[in-house]
């Protein structure tokens, strides 16, 4: 008798390992009755044996029998199988593998391998597995000599993950913090690409339209050899016959239902996409068009893959690689619902381990020593006088009303009108003005307003440079009055703002002390490093929209320390904001770093604390 390990293709771009025992030159299958024992084991949360579980003294009575077809019984002991099993365990069970999961594959391979089960299955898998595995520990990389830029380290190693992803085939995400140049480390890409390979066809990149001036100048600015085309603007049709001309096309994400007949019917050498959290959600049009996108290799960048669940994950990499994660329904039965509502720690290991080859991820913490500290102060407000009687007012009626549209058309029914009494909650908190009803009109008082002119009032005292930020464009017209009638010079940005630009200028170059920003219009793409303090004046459900809005002052080019104020009304609405932000952190939290997370779902409990009397 003798092992073998044995490769089978699948459909597409799947295929299945299994263990065969060869027997006077009859291969029987022993895949399923190893998978049989694996399941009766005894595993921790985290899928592991649990401690002081003896496997072989497990294994020390048992005896397998297996059938020849002329009915010959054949005994296997199952001392012979522990090796085996221990090489399916440590897979977590799993024989089918896509060919992305090539790394983990060729592990498995080796291991049965060492067992004495001599792999027959080619070298194809155990190159591509080499190659996969190497992203794990990509190494600096020499940059490229166009570049007009000195990488740093964690860049340089960036570049490299990117090119050594570029030589495999597959697509990615650099997922780097906020302000360590993700932008500079694509650049890098395309330099490689197309300047030192000559790529025969042009590179696509989709971006916010916040960031098309941006890109255009960082292009360049450090990649002065690529031929960038910007399409962009009412006169856009008219270049369309230039894209083969270029290296690198820029388009937006509002063009692409528009233009997408016009951009797609070409095939791209890289396509990639910025901000790429913009297509989280797997229905809306644009995340549909981009999957007609034809390039031999996708990228995004982000520094938030995962925001609010693991649907939006799972959407960026059915774009990058599509069939890796199986379809939506598959997903959400196979990792969404058992990490999220069931906190499985070995799901989550299992997917954090799959996709790791495929998303490269650094804190500042990590890479960027020399990183001014980052100082978080949290605020509470306490409401007063009327303007507390008015949020009791507003949030018994808004409980009232919530409660009569989920009796009759359930919780996922009722989501409009559950966010409209928020809103209102929201508004009361921030400034009762900013409510539209008769009982609103009537409060003067406004707790967190009077709070934040005693802090700018300070922090103008001693030459601060300032980030106010809110979600509420109308809020920061208020405070722009309040800091009008001070005298305090001032620049504001939000989306009807024209002139991005000439604001942004006027804030850097030091003609503006404060710098009112509406988190929609300012949360990303900027580079504020005149300001040394940011206040977030309202909270937002998502901590990596406010960690965004921190990151304009706190990146690469700052030399002073960076403030940043959080302003909560106490016992309100916002309060419970603030404890479901630590529940959405950790989920990435568990993404990240391969530990548990729990529960990610609105509940009629977190409805209670939303809605719940002070």
């Amino acid at each position: 008798m003798s092992f073998q390990t044995v490769f089978e293709q699948s459909d597409n771009d799947w295929f299945s390992l299994a263990l065969k025992l060869d027997v006077d030159g009859t291969a029987l299958d022993l895949t399923n009755t190893i998978l049989q024992v694996v399941a009766s084991l005894p595993l921790d949360s985290a899928g592991n044996l649990v401690d002081g579980f003896d496997l072989d003294e497990f294994l020390a009575d048992f005896a397998f029998y297996l059938n020849l077809s002329d009915g010959t019984m054949v005994p296997v002991q199952g001392v012979e199988l522990a090796g085996f099993i221990e090489a399916f365990l440590e897979a977590q069970g799993l024989t089918r593998f896509h060919m992305a999961d090539a790394g983990r594959a060729a592990r498995l391979i080796e291991a049965l391998d060492g067992c004495g089960a001599p792999w027959d299955g080619g070298t194809e898998i155990l190159e591509l597995g080499k190659r996969l595995r190497i992203l794990a520990t990509a190494s600096e990389e020499d940059q490229p000599a166009s570049l007009k830029a000195e990488l740093r380290p964690y860049q340089a190693q960036g570049y490299g993950w990117l090119k050594a992803l570029n030589d495999s085939g597959f697509g990615g995400i650099l997922a780097d913090d906020m302000g360590l140049g993700k932008t500079v480390q694509a650049l890098s890409l395309l330099l490689h690409c197309h300047v030192e390979r000559n790529a025969d066809r042009p590179s696509l990149l989709v971006i916010p339209t916040s960031l098309v001036s941006n890109w255009q100048n960082e292009a360049a600015r450090f990649a002065p050899d690529l031929k960038v085309l910007c399409l962009h603007g009412t006169k856009r049709h008219q270049r369309f016959d230039q894209i083969g001309a270029h290296d690198l096309v820029l388009t937006t994400y509002p063009l692409i239902h528009r233009d997408h007949d016009a951009l797609f019917a070409r095939e791209y050498e890289l396509a990639i996409l910025d901000e790429a959290q913009a297509v989280k959600n797997p229905a809306a049009s644009v995340a549909r068009h981009i999957r007609q996108i034809t390039a031999r290799q996708r990228i995004a960048l982000t520094g938030t893959p995962l925001e609010n669940n693991l649907t939006e994950l799972w959407a960026l990499f059915d774009w990058l690689i599509p069939g890796f994660l199986g379809d939506r329904k598959g997903f959400g039965a196979e990792y969404r619902r058992p990490i999220e509502q069931q906190g499985d720690r070995a799901r989550q290991r299992l997917l954090t381990d799959r996709v790791r080859p495929f998303l490269l991820r650094r804190t500042k913490d990590e890479v960027v020593e020399d990183l001014p500290p980052k100082t978080v102060i949290d605020e509470t407000v306490m409401l007063g006088g009327k303007q507390a009687l008015l949020y009791e007012s507003v949030r018994s009626a808004m409980d009232a009303r919530v409660r009569a549209a989920i009796a009759e058309k359930g919780l996922s029914g009722s989501r409009i009108t559950v966010l409209d009494a928020l809103l209102k909650l929201r508004q009361v908190c921030c400034d009762p003005k900013l409510v539209k009803l008769d009982a609103a009109a009537k409060v003067s008082e406004s707790a967190k307003r009077d709070r934040l002119i005693e802090l700018l009032e300070e922090l103008v005292s001693e030459n601060r440079k300032v980030l106010v930020f809110s979600q509420f464009v109308e809020m920061l017209r208020l405070i722009e009055t309040d800091v009008r009638n001070r005298g305090w010079p001032y620049a504001m940005l939000h989306g009807q703002t024209r002139d991005r630009a000439a604001v942004i200028e006027r804030f850097q170059s030091g003609d503006a002390q404060l710098f009112l920003i509406s988190l929609k219009a300012g949360g990303t793409g900027l580079n504020l490093t005149a300001a040394d303090t940011v206040i977030l004046y309202d909270p937002w459900w998502n901590p990596a929209v406010e960690r965004q809005a921190m990151d304009r002052a706190h990146r690469i080019g700052q030399d002073k320390p960076v403030f940043v104020y959080r302003l909560y009304s106490e016992n309100t609405v916002e309060t419970a904001i603030k404890a479901m932000q630590a529940r959405k952190q950790a989920l990435a939290d568990a993404l990240f770093e391969g530990t548990g997370g729990g529960a990610l779902t609105l509940t009629e409990d977190d409805l209670a604390d939303l809605f719940g009397a002070t």
